[in-house]
């Protein structure tokens, strides 16, 4: 008698309204939680998580935070599952590299940017909102420091909607790797390269385009003709929460300074960095950290809800079949 093969699992957990938005063609914006674990403060992180969430409702679509929970891929965390994520004392950071782990461990997860354009290029989400992208790190020509966000970028076929990346690294060295790699960098509604929380990094995108149509037939044109990596699309923290670069800059070199004394390594750096800024600056840097969130989810959702509009228009590849296997291998 041959060996019977029981199927595993299904690692997914999908929330039932993502779900039927997905297999309606509606359109979904996937979120990272690893704000919510790393990125705030208690019990702010969860105000935050839930403000992002309703300004994502508040233009048409339907937000699918996404994190690692019990050990399940959960895509549309709950009020329980958020609660969890931002008052556990352990909470893994999940980069791609990390998903297995924590799922074989039945652990609890946040995701970052890498893992969540992963998650939602596999189920079928076509945008991801976040607030600073990861980069190329200062240094990087003898650390070899880049953020696996970058490299997901050519994997994955979505459109990622951030402020650029954070000040804290290399602008520049990261634009020539996305050029390298094929992947294209829209301005939305602003010409220069962001750098989170400020507007400006000395450096420019691409194009700026400001109707989120053209962004979605761009989309739809790169995905069809080049292939297979992402849409980066920029826009910047609006003017009035912006912070001043030279103050920035010099509470980054100071606390990387601090951060090398104390033999702070690895991802650490950049949270022990980010942390040592906002106290500098009193608490603005935090401030600026929500406005991007904020404003990055209104404009993923607006290039989204064109997105999806002109799928249903063209009659496009169905949504919830991505390159990845799409909703037909979740349960």
């Amino acid at each position: 008698m041959s060996d019977v093969v029981v199927p595993a699992a299904s690692p997914f957990r999908l929330s039932d309204e993502v779900r039927e938005a997905l297999a309606l063609g509606r359109p979904v914006v996937a979120l990272e939680s690893n704000v919510v674990a790393h990125g705030f403060r208690r019990p702010d992180n969860i105000a935050i998580a839930r403000e992002v969430e309703r300004a994502v409702r508040a233009g048409g679509a339907v937000p699918a935070t996404i994190a690692v929970v019990d050990g399940r891929i959960v895509v549309g965390t709950d009020d329980s599952d958020l609660e969890r994520l931002g008052t556990a004392t352990e909470v893994d950071k999940v980069t791609t590299r990390d998903i297995a782990v924590t799922l074989a461990r039945g652990g609890l997860g946040a995701t970052s940017i890498a893992a969540t354009m992963a998650i939602a290029d596999q189920v079928g989400i076509a945008t991801v909102a976040s607030a600073g992208l990861g980069g190329v790190h200062r240094g990087a020509q003898t650390t070899m420091d880049i953020s696996a966000d970058l490299t997901e970028l050519a994997r994955t076929r979505l459109i990622v909607v951030c402020a650029g990346v954070k000040k804290i690294l290399d602008a520049g060295l990261t634009l020539e790797f996305l050029e390298t790699q094929g992947t294209p960098v829209i301005g939305y509604r602003h010409r220069e390269f962001p750098a989170f929380y400020c507007r400006e990094s000395g450096f420019t995108t691409q194009a700026r385009i400001d109707d989120p149509h053209e962004i979605a037939e761009i989309a739809r044109l790169h995905r069809q003709l080049a292939g297979s990596s992402s849409l980066l699309v920029t826009h910047p923290i609006p003017a009035e929460d912006a912070l001043d670069g030279d103050v920035i800059e010099a509470a980054i070199q100071q606390a990387l300074a601090r951060a090398e004394a104390e033999r702070v390594t690895g991802p650490a750096v950049t949270t022990f960095v980010l942390r040592a800024v906002d106290a500098a600056t009193g608490g603005s840097a935090a401030a600026a950290n929500r406005a991007v969130l904020i404003s990055t989810a209104v404009a993923a959702t607006e290039i989204e809800t064109a997105r999806a509009a002109l799928a249903r228009g063209k009659a496009a590849e169905p949504v919830g079949t991505g390159p990845r296997g799409g909703l037909d291998h979740v349960r």
